[in-house]
């Protein structure tokens, strides 16, 4: 695709999206060959990219909010600063991709690929890293909050502080930023797991949360320092005994 083409098209795109879809035309890219293109700044919102080559592209500052960029490549894209807030990446490659302060928030990222991907100070809050390669990917000061990391390979990454990915339990269990701890589909604060009533826990999963529910509260000690205990624990201990 040449410049001027591209530029008809991100020019009508955005009249699409500043009119609410009243004029103008919303981009189709799918399958756009769009390698080192320079896209810093453009309006990509709701845009259609799935499968786009955008190798070595520069979308610094780029808005690609709720953009759908499935099986797209962005090997070595400079995503600096770019917005990608619910954007849709399952199975797009990230691999060395720069993402230093980018909005991931809620984006799906299921099965991406992020190998040695800068994510340094992103905002990944509610992200879907299910199953996603994370390999030597930088997270430092990277905002994990409420993210599924479930199956994610976090092999050499490095994490932000207090931030624990934890295999091999009943359920998959995630902590970060020392804050949060997800359990399976269960996500609070470490705060509000040490408060929950019986019939809290119960409601989650039953008796199997019931009876793991002690087991979770022992690994947030081991990773995080000794904490409070609500009182009807020492009951359902009597019990077991």
């Amino acid at each position: 695709m040449n410049t001027d083409e591209l530029r008809k098209i991100l020019d009508e795109h955005k009249v699409y999206v500043e009119s609410f879809g009243e004029s103008g035309s919303k981009a189709n890219l799918i399958g756009a060959n769009l390698i080192d293109a320079n896209l810093i700044g453009a309006n990509l919102r709701d845009a259609d990219l799935i499968g786009a080559n955008l190798r070595d592209a520069d979308l610094r500052g780029a808005n690609l909010r709720d953009a759908n960029l499935i099986d797209a490549n962005l090997i070595g894209a400079n995503l600096i600063g770019a917005n990608l807030r619910d954007a849709d990446l399952r199975g797009a490659n990230l691999r060395d991709a720069n993402l230093i302060g980018a909005n991931l928030r809620d984006a799906n990222l299921i099965g991406a690929n992020l190998i040695g991907a800068n994510l340094r100070d992103a905002n990944l809050i509610g992200a879907n890293l299910i199953d996603a390669n994370l390999i030597g990917a930088n997270l430092i000061g990277a905002n994990l909050r409420g993210a599924n990391l479930i199956g994610a390979n976090l092999r050499g990454a490095e994490l932000p502080d207090h931030t624990y990915v934890i295999m091999g339990e009943k359920y998959p269990i995630t902590i970060t930023n020392g804050e949060y701890l997800r359990a399976g589909c269960q996500n609070h604060t470490i705060d509000d797991w040490r408060k929950f009533t019986k019939r809290e826990i119960t409601e989650m999963d039953g008796k199997t949360a019931l009876k793991f529910y002690p087991r979770l509260l022992d690994i947030a000690d081991f990773y995080l320092g000794k904490g409070k205990r609500p009182e009807w624990l020492n009951a359902l201990y009597s019990e077991e005994e």
